[in-house]
């Protein structure tokens, strides 16, 4: 199964969802698309995604969006369960797109990036 972190008005997670369905999905597995701004990640769901990414947790936050300034999270004193809370309740700060699938996920900025998951 394929899941898709999706933001339906930003362009390059609408072209990820075409990569995905278009060139990569070649084996036509299920897809599910979550759109997270409608359905927020809870704090449980958002560890799992960041532990998918093996990422920092900092890494799955935009700091373009109004929201970030807003609540100084750009302070490097925030731990990670405070960076987690935000995402939470402040769902548009996620990182989108963000694609998973056989338990490995990536950042789809720039789109082609969710190609690693069907190498």
């Amino acid at each position: 199964m394929i899941t898709i972190y999706h933001n339906p008005r930003c362009s390059k997670s609408r072209a990820a969802c075409e990569l995905v369905a278009s060139t990569y999905n070649l084996a036509n597995e299920t897809t599910v698309i979550v759109e997270y701004l409608k359905k927020p990640l809870s704090v449980a769901e958002l560890k799992t995604l960041n532990a998918q990414l093996g990422c920092a947790v900092r890494e799955m936050i935009r700091d373009t969006e109004a929201e970030y300034k807003e609540l100084n999270l750009a302070d490097p004193a925030l731990t990670d369960s405070q960076l987690y809370d935000a995402l939470a309740k402040h769902p548009i700060l996620l990182q989108r797109p963000i694609v998973v699938r056989d338990g490995r996920a990536v950042i789809g900025r720039p789109p082609e990036n969710v190609a690693s998951l069907f190498a």
